[in-house]
């Protein structure tokens, strides 16, 4: 496969390898992203990469809940400027009610909101504010208490990061607590029974390639994987995280302190997973001046 300076940019923005490192990783991997970033990694060449994606869309999570039941959306649109409408805003709380009675983002779509469904109301808006918009996604969260969280909202339950938290005991307070330590960390599970077990496998293997470079002994590499496991477990675990309200507890020992165990939670942010065309400002000015 040929490798592109594209492809080489990417990789070096991504994991932070110098660019004949990076060359060669996508070399010897053919061509293969999340490859190459393994293989950097195991010759010590880069950091832990985030694989999530950049962030690209524009637009707004909202969030709600009544009683045990909490909703997060979210509805895209082309610019930021879009997402601080007033009207756009009304329109994506009148989406977040709606989700209040749906069971996936399919439903949502159909859901009647004022006469019309939930995508007609969206499509309609189009027209009236001149800007391409979208329902994305939602996910619900149910528990005996459920807490909901903005991240520097930009209207009352909606902004760029909205979080759910369910709890069994305990009370709204801790859980806002730990919502707001959700939004800032981004954990990939709530433990490690809830991660992908490849996932974890995949990481066990490739500490185990970074151990073996080192030329130490099996024995010793076994007992160092043990360790390096435990400290990736803390890194992308909720309950296993340092809580960023008191470091010295995990958030797990926290809510145990607090009386309540956490059962759940949902962290949506805006445009996270799509990758944004980057565009050459000068050049799309030159190039309606030159009525391109």
């Amino acid at each position: 496969m040929a490798i592109t300076a594209a492809m080489v940019k990417e990789l070096r923005d991504s994991t932070g390898a110098g660019m004949m490192d990076a060359k060669k990783a996508l070399t010897e991997n053919d061509g293969d992203m999340d490859a190459a970033v393994d293989w950097l990694r195991t010759k010590g060449l880069a950091k832990a990469a985030k694989k999530s994606g950049r962030t690209a869309a524009e637009g707004l999570v909202a969030v709600k809940v009544e009683g045990g039941r909490g909703v997060a959306v979210e509805v895209n649109s082309e610019t930021d400027f879009v997402a601080k409408n007033a009207e756009f805003q009304a329109m994506v709380a009148g989406v977040a009610d709606a989700a209040m009675g749906a069971a996936d983002t399919e439903a949502l779509a159909a859901a009647d909101m004022g006469g019309k469904s939930v995508a007609d109301t969206i499509t309609a808006k189009v027209a009236t504010i001149g800007e391409n918009m979208s329902l994305r996604r939602m996910a619900a969260l149910e528990g005996d208490i459920v807490v909901a969280y903005v991240h520097n909202a930009a209207a009352v339950g909606m902004g760029k990061i909205g979080v759910l938290v369910a709890l069994k005991g305990g009370d709204e307070a801790f859980g806002k607590q730990v919502a707001m330590h959700i939004a800032a960390t981004n954990p990939a599970a709530l433990d490690e029974a809830s991660l992908d077990a490849s996932v974890v496998e995949k990481e066990k293997q490739v500490q185990i390639d970074i151990a073996r470079e080192s030329g130490k002994p099996e024995q010793v590499i076994e007992k160092m994987i043990v360790g390096r496991m435990k400290k990736y477990m803390a890194e992308i675990t909720l309950v296993n995280q340092s809580f960023v309200i008191n470091p010295d507890l995990s958030v797990g020992a926290a809510a145990k302190e607090a009386g309540a165990e956490i059962t759940g939670y949902v962290r949506m942010e805006v445009g996270e997973g799509i990758e944004k065309k980057e565009e050459d400002f000068a050049a799309e000015v030159a190039k309606t001046a030159a009525g391109g």
